[in-house]
């Protein structure tokens, strides 16, 4: 995984570029899945692998941070997801997303 190599101001920067780096799928967690809605595809953690992890803590609001993971399918789809960071996070979706192969 080569997040180091990039270092964003902030969440709007991130999804900015990755999404011209061809991350343009949001990927959205429910029922135990990630699904992209725009192509009405649901995958298992087995199809999927977290390529960057991007963490962005709030200056002065906890509720600001979040962590934004870019994401690709066995099937080269691209896409992104955006969960809260510490307390505000989603247990369920953060389970998930352990349970993902991480690229090297």
């Amino acid at each position: 995984m080569e997040a180091h190599q990039y270092n964003y101001s902030g969440v709007a920067e991130a999804l900015a570029d990755l999404t011209a780096r061809g991350y343009t799928d949001e990927l959205d967690f429910k029922d135990g899945h990630l699904f992209c809605n725009d192509k009405g595809v649901k995958f298992n953690p087995v199809e999927l692998k977290i390529t960057e992890v991007h963490r962005f803590e709030g200056a002065t609001d906890p509720e600001d941070s979040s962590v934004i993971y870019a994401i690709e399918s066995t099937a080269g789809l691209k896409g992104v997801v955006v969960d809260a960071y510490g307390a505000y996070a989603d247990a369920d979706k953060t389970a998930f997303l352990k349970t993902l192969q991480i690229a090297e």
